[in-house]
């Protein structure tokens, strides 16, 4: 239970630093009357490379800080706790991919936000619990479902004020890597058959039964 805690604990304290570091820049955006809209990916701009590292830390509005901010929480909690061993691999490789992939074929506009980040993360863990067959990781699939099946529909182009290129790309590379990370991390269950030994005295003793019976059988026809 200890080391349970522990973990638990370990597992909260990059998420609560990445959590802490949007919601500073956010506040000092405000307080300073400033914009950082354009740090932000600028597709298909040099320029707007830049947004591949920064457009996550980058919000438009306390709302849109508030929507993002439990989903990455909970969800990059998820990660370092069932996939400590490659629990940052996975984490920044969804933050840099997406960038990369949103800038290669995201609209002419700035796209800001970690709503990337988070559907990588859903695409993640959902995909990997069940090529893994991990009980665990599977339930960790179904409450992705559960919590965060709506997101399904920010991959659609209904709203076009918000970025929905950043949703794809952001699944698409979880979905990658989930697949190309299939054989680390934790290893799936392996099946054992208790009955077995059990059956094998059971039919030792049978054999011996048998021996016994026929032995009996000889002794009494020879008398």
């Amino acid at each position: 239970m200890e080391e349970e805690r522990k973990r638990f604990i370990y597992s909260m304290v990059f998420p609560a630093f990445f959590l802490f570091l949007i919601w500073v820049i956010k506040f000092f955006e405000m307080t300073m009357d400033l914009s950082f809209v354009e740090g932000g990916v600028y597709p298909r701009r040099a320029s707007g490379l830049k947004g591949i590292l920064f457009s996550p830390l980058i919000h438009g509005d306390w709302k849109h800080l508030l929507d993002n901010s439990l989903p990455v929480f909970i969800l990059s909690l998820a990660l370092f706790y069932f996939y400590r061993d490659i629990a940052f691999r996975i984490w920044f490789l969804i933050y840099f991919i997406s960038g990369i992939l949103l800038w290669g074929i995201g609209r002419q506009a700035y796209h800001i936000g970690s709503s990337g980040i988070i559907y990588g993360l859903a695409a993640f863990l959902f995909i990997s619990g069940i090529i893994r067959k991990v009980r665990s990781l599977m339930a960790i699939s179904l409450l992705v479902v559960f919590w965060y099946g709506s997101l399904v529909w920010g991959l659609l182009p209904f709203d076009f004020k918000v970025s929905f290129e950043a949703h794809l790309t952001g699944a698409v590379s979880g979905v990658l890597l989930s697949v190309f990370y299939r054989d680390q991390g934790p290893a799936p269950e392996r099946t054992t058959l208790e009955d077995e030994p059990d059956d094998l005295e059971h039919q030792n003793g049978l054999n011996g039964q048998d021996g016994q019976d026929a032995a009996d059988e000889k002794w009494k026809d020879d008398g």
